[in-house]
């Protein structure tokens, strides 16, 4: 799973057992040659997939991580792009790796707390939901809605459950249960979980949101035996003012 000169076992032990922030920034140099990062396949499934909904004008990928979303941003958005993140050591890396454009700019931010008032068409995301807790699912939402103008669109991907008889299916099921052990016994928490971002409840809290939901079926990843999807791009459009309470 990991290349030569990725991260140790004992690197990316530390990191769990640090804050999400701090466990990041030592990552960071690392994180690219790991599985963690979003692969090029879904990037280019999504960045195809969306243009014809465009053109867009300004973009925001968010939790940004080294930068891998705003390659996909700068090839569908005319104007200005925006990479926000909560750990300074990815955005360091991201600055690196993606030069010094003038179209491009780095903000260290929380998700949960967006620092932008509604100056963006195109909000996307790839692989971080799963640091976010399902209680957080409504502010989250409600803040992404009040950084888009009027018919915004919010987009990712997400991958449709493995099955019981699918190996990763108790692999995820292990992890989420080994981090809800460590979170129950070491501070600060590290929240990441592979089985807590349902796309029922996602729709639901989108739609609360202020958001008009829409499902598409990215498919060069195939389909399941039940002729579901295996990997969706849910794009979700702000139609009315940010829903608070």
């Amino acid at each position: 799973m990991f290349t030569p000169d990725g991260p140790t076992l004992r690197e990316l032990a530390v990191q769990a057992l640090s804050s999400v922030e701090h466990g990041y920034d030592l990552l960071a140099p690392k994180f690219d040659r790991t599985p963690f990062r979003t692969p090029d396949a879904i990037l280019d499934s999504v960045a195809r997939a969306l243009a014809p909904l465009g053109p867009f004008g300004s973009g925001l990928d968010l939790c940004c991580g080294t930068g891998a979303g705003v390659g996909v941003l700068r090839g569908l958005c005319q104007q200005d792009v925006t990479g926000v993140d909560i750990s300074a050591g990815m955005l360091a890396v991201a600055r690196e790796r993606h030069g010094g454009s003038s179209r491009v700019s780095w903000v260290r931010g929380d998700a949960r707390a967006l620092p932008f008032g509604p100056a963006f068409d195109l909000v996307v995301s790839f692989g971080a939901f799963g640091h976010f807790l399902p209680r957080e699912l409504p502010g989250l939402f409600a803040g992404v809605h009040s950084v888009l103008r009027p018919g915004g669109r919010f987009a990712f991907p997400v991958a449709a459950p493995a099955p019981p008889t699918s190996p990763w299916y108790w692999a995820l099921l292990g992890f989420d249960a080994v981090m809800r052990v460590r979170n129950a016994v070491r501070r600060p928490a590290f929240v990441m979980y592979y089985r807590t971002f349902r796309l029922g409840e996602v729709r639901r809290e989108l739609e609360r949101a202020g958001f008009a939901v829409e499902l598409h079926a990215l498919p060069e990843f195939g389909r399941r035996r039940d002729g579901s999807p295996r990997c969706r791009m849910v794009v979700a459009t702000r139609t009315t003012a940010t829903t608070t309470g």
